[in-house]
């Protein structure tokens, strides 16, 4: 088989398995997008896509992985969550995967409430700390799909406007 058909087939494996990372947090989504994408640049031995370009994709994947480290966390202080809610958050999204769907999106919701009633908060304030921190990890799943989306766009423009 032909190298260059290998590493696009890849770089496409690798992508698509990326864009389903992007909402499943057991796959490191941003990454394996990443990868992808270099892998087809090396495809065409970085004749259309260079270094520069996979530099700025590498940026933009660094800041992904910053953004959502950061926004749950940023959500859970906004609501004046705890650390238990954050940890209670990862681990409800880990656990949500297996339940499809309305688990990815309720897991983390149901995990930061838990840790915060494990820290012997009211219901009350450990609802209102679930909130936030379910809101920060939406918006910073949000924020993930958005860049992950700049970056093969990104690559699409660099790629066929030579």
């Amino acid at each position: 088989m032909d190298t260059a058909i290998l590493l696009w087939a890849i770089a496409a494996i690798l992508v698509v398995t990326g864009l389903a990372g992007l909402v499943m947090p057991a796959l490191p989504g941003i990454g394996l997008i990443f990868a992808g994408l270099a892998a087809a640049a090396w495809a065409e031995g970085f004749a259309y896509v260079g270094w520069k370009t996979l530099t700025v994709l590498g940026v933009l994947t660094l800041i992904t992985i910053g953004v959502d480290l950061v926004a749950g966390a940023l959500g859970a202080k906004k609501f004046g969550a705890g650390k238990q809610a954050v940890i209670g958050a990862a681990i409800g999204g880990f656990a949500g995967i297996f339940f499809g769907f309305p688990g990815i999106i309720l897991g983390p919701f149901i995990g930061a409430l838990a840790g915060e009633l494990l820290a012997r908060r009211n219901l009350n304030d450990a609802g209102i700390a679930a909130v936030g921190t379910w809101l920060g990890v939406l918006v910073g799943a949000a924020l993930k799909i958005a860049i992950a989306f700049t970056m093969i766009g990104i690559f699409i423009l660099v790629r066929f406007l030579r």
